[in-house]
């Protein structure tokens, strides 16, 4: 298979698994491209993240269209998190001017950290779920209000997201989840916004640094289109509970493995 049909079954497998699992597309992509395309970890950033802009577009239409999104939340989150993400992009320039081809090990141990932390946050998720966002939402300091609150938590994912593409979903909904008490539509249509705004000022950041592999995307957006609609559709027929569990496990190995490898 020439490498054109590896990266559109890669785009395919990524898109299937996010319509099945809901798991964010950057966690689950990033080791397919360094391991099954070898593409070095810093130009998997940059293109994960400017992948994932373009697969959330479609959804970020749809969840506006039906009034899901909470525009002054994502306002909010994206005034910290694009500064946030374009730090976090000049904070990587930075490291690979200082370090060389050496950011690409530096990354790689990142992202091995990342894919144990996020996929083990996703076991709690049902939990943080069923109480309602009244955990830790009542404990906050007064001056935490809403908005300020979601420019904080903006800041540290467009920080992480900048870095290593790894959060805009994944690990900014589960802020939302702690601190907010929403309908799960409005939760999702509101990442989902907010995420692609991120991911495309992050993608546009990396692109000026040349991390970005314009040919990699679209192959790889030619995959994830029709993926994301087959993932969505097996849902009636496939236990994604379980697939969940399973491809939890998987990253965790993963991430565990490229820490000590």
């Amino acid at each position: 298979m020439d490498c054109i049909s590896c990266t559109i079954s890669i785009g395919l497998l990524v898109g299937t698994l996010v319509g099945l699992t809901g798991l964010g597309g950057g966690v689950l992509l990033l080791p397919l491209l360094i391991y099954g395309l070898q593409a070095p970890p810093i130009v998997a950033v940059g293109s994960s993240a400017a992948f994932s802009s373009l697969t959330k577009l479609s959804g970020a239409i749809v969840h506006w269209r039906q009034g899901n999104v909470d525009w002054g939340l994502a306002g909010a989150l994206a005034m910290g998190s694009i500064p946030g993400g374009l730090v976090g992009v000049a904070l990587l320039a930075h490291l690979r001017s200082r370090f060389g081809e050496g950011i690409n090990d530096l990354l790689t141990t990142f992202i091995g950290v990342l894919l144990v932390l996020v996929p083990l946050l996703m076991v709690f998720q049902p939990r943080i779920e069923r109480c309602g966002g009244l955990c830790l939402r009542d404990r906050l300091p007064q001056w935490l209000n809403r908005y300020n609150g979601a420019f904080f938590v903006g800041i540290n994912g467009g920080l992480l997201v900048g870095l290593t593409s790894v959060g805009a979903g994944s690990v900014i909904i589960m802020f939302l989840l702690l601190f907010y008490r929403m309908t799960p539509a409005a939760l999702v249509g509101t990442d989902i916004v907010h995420a692609v705004v991120l991911t495309g000022v992050t993608g546009i950041a990396h692109f000026g640094l040349g991390t970005v592999d314009l040919g990699l995307v679209g192959w790889l957006v030619v995959g994830s289109t029709p993926g994301v609609l087959l993932g969505s559709a097996l849902t009636k027929v496939v236990p994604g509970i379980w697939l969940r569990w399973v491809l939890i496990a998987v990253l965790v190995t993963t991430g565990t493995w490229m820490l000590y490898a």
